[in-house]
């Protein structure tokens, strides 16, 4: 073990000491999660950022809340850090067959398998492990239920994340379009479904010439005024359309959340042009129609 992982697991015991850091001493396992999934985003926006002394930094916070939790662990008797480097070793000289990942007592280096293979056999090789594996977890466990195909997708990622592992599963068995034109026309059915749902819910439009209250109607009572949300059957259809839309990026071979991050930096990018612009012209972007507002947009756009 390297000195300075020594180190961080020496202060890691330290902080959660009786007379350590109050703050580190109360968290759980459950407590200390939350952050470890933002440590996860502040990894991801170093690398998209392509800055190396803060991609170095985030992977040290991240390190840091595999230290934490194999602490709490070790505190409780479940297994401590070694026990989880460990842990995943064996996870991926499993996952791994055709290859040699340790060497031999007489050999420097590992050395390659006998068959070298493509990135796309080596997945679902991979694939076909964990599939192994969930049997034989159910198996120890002693459930009676069948293992699913969609078994252990975690609840907890970003739902597009999930949408995407959850097709991605569905599709090794078969369930999946032919092409992403198929998967597009499901955007498109899904969008249609929507459209259909609005045009029914639409308020009708007042008669041209309305025709004055009887006399003998009582006068309208003032009360608050009520926003409706939305209905259960609208968030069901734009969910079906999010879901429709994320399968579509799965068929391009897109990552959906990081096609999501890089169009909402897109859309902050131009929107902050905007304000800039109305700002240099002496007017508050506030105060603009959107007839306006969108001329300033168009402008963002061709300037890019």
């Amino acid at each position: 073990m390297s000195t300075n992982l020594q180190r961080l697991l020496t202060i890691m015991q330290r902080l959660r000491a009786p007379d350590g850091c109050p703050w580190d001493r109360e968290q759980t396992a459950a407590t200390i999660a939350p952050h470890t999934i933002e440590e996860a985003y502040e990894v991801a926006d170093a690398v998209e950022r392509a800055d190396a002394q803060a991609l170095c930094d985030e992977l040290g916070d991240l390190l840091f809340q595999v230290v934490f939790q194999a602490q709490i662990a070790s505190e409780q008797g479940l297994f401590d850090f070694d026990g989880v480097a460990a842990a995943i070793c064996r996870k991926l000289i499993r996952r791994h067959p055709t290859l040699v990942l340790e060497p031999p007592a007489t050999t420097a280096l590992p050395s390659a398998g006998p068959t070298p293979l493509t990135a796309s056999e080596q997945v679902a090789i991979w694939e076909d492990i964990k599939a192994a594996e969930r049997r034989e977890h159910a198996a120890v466990r002693r459930d009676p239920r069948p293992v699913g195909h969609l078994d252990d997708v975690p609840r907890a990622l970003p739902a597009l994340m999930r949408a995407h592992k959850l097709s991605k599963r569905a599709a090794r068995v078969g369930f999946d379009f032919d092409t992403a034109g198929d998967a597009a026309d499901k955007v498109a059915e899904e969008l249609t479904e929507i459209r259909a749902l609005l045009a029914a819910n639409a308020t009708p439009a007042p008669p041209a010439h309305p025709r004055p209250p009887a006399q003998t109607a009582p006068p309208a009572q003032p009360g608050p005024s009520a926003q409706p949300g939305p209905s259960a059957r609208v968030i069901e259809e734009l969910g079906d359309l999010l879901f429709a839309a994320t399968n579509l990026a799965r068929k391009l071979e897109v990552d959906a959340e990081a096609a999501l991050r890089a169009a909402n930096a897109k859309f902050e990018r131009r929107f902050r042009g905007m304000e800039a612009l109305a700002a240099e012209r002496g007017t508050p972007f506030e105060s603009l129609g959107l007839v306006a507002q969108e001329r300033l947009w168009q402008e963002m756009k061709r300037s890019e």
